[in-house]
């Protein structure tokens, strides 16, 4: 199936590893120009490498920390004096600590709140005009599906991914008619740096081993097994595309099943 996505330019936040370097490999790979942006600058500057290895795509990398207002800012300026818009923006993001809520600070909140929440808006801002402008675009945030079932000791999280949620839904809402479709898509269970932290400090807190954490979760997911980053990438691909273009304002889990609601 041709995607109809060849030649346009997307941003993928977190993208030095993870989740973020598949979606920006998956969107390579159908002849996309990306932009990856990071705080690990060497982790960029590899994806970036091996990129260009496997796509005949133009790559750009921006380091960035995207707690902080002034590096956003920096990220869209520069962003804009090199391509001039973007097509497809992926607002990814590494996680909060895994804590339950005692042990949370108001500056652990403060920081999530600007990482998760405030990053997503920024971007969005700094974007969105180049997409009305050309009636087109592709706004997906990964989120968590945190934000359909609370998972345990991600209190932080579980609270402000839930936010970029309902903000996500609201903007579909109005940039609909302008050719521009706004979607969450909610990792589950997936082997990622991030998962191997989360099963590091159920030690901590839950008393566990390491193995026991793993074997924990994928007992709770149908498929009995922890999800691959070019599984969620392809989905995210699919949604950047032009054959989805009559969807909007969903949250889709791409969990193996772990979400139980209904919807």
């Amino acid at each position: 199936m041709d995607l109809g996505i060849k030649g346009k330019i997307a941003f993928v936040g977190g993208s030095s590893s993870g989740l973020g370097e598949a979606v920006a490999k998956s969107l390579a790979l159908e002849g996309v120009n990306v932009i990856l942006s990071a705080r690990d600058q060497k982790g960029l500057d590899r994806v970036s490498s091996e990129i260009r290895n496997e796509s005949d795509v133009e790559v750009f990398t921006v380091q960035a920390d995207f707690s902080k207002p002034a590096d956003l800012e920096r990220v869209v300026r520069e962003t804009l004096m090199r391509f001039g818009h973007v097509d497809i923006l992926f607002n990814n993001t590494g996680g909060p600590p895994s804590c339950r809520f005692e042990e949370t600070t108001a500056d652990m909140w403060t920081q999530s709140y600007r990482m998760l929440l405030m990053s997503v808006v920024t971007l969005t801002q700094g974007f969105l005009h180049g997409m009305k402008e050309r009636k087109w675009g592709r706004i997906i945030c990964s989120t968590s599906i945190a934000v359909k079932q609370p998972v345990e000791n991600l209190i932080l999280s579980n609270s402000v991914r839930a936010s970029v949620t309902g903000f996500a839904r609201t903007l579909a809402n109005e940039v609909a008619t302008s050719g521009i479709t706004v979607n969450c898509v909610l990792p589950g269970y997936t082997m990622t740096q991030r998962l191997d932290y989360l099963a590091k400090k159920a030690t901590e807190i839950d008393n566990i081993s390491y193995k026991e954490a793993i074997e924990k979760w994928t007992g709770e997911i149908p498929m009995k097994r922890i999800g691959d980053p070019k599984e969620f990438a392809d989905v995210v691909t699919f949604l950047a595309s032009e054959r989805a273009s009559y969807v909007t304002g969903q949250s889709l889990a791409i969990d193996g099943g772990w979400v139980r609601s209904l919807l």
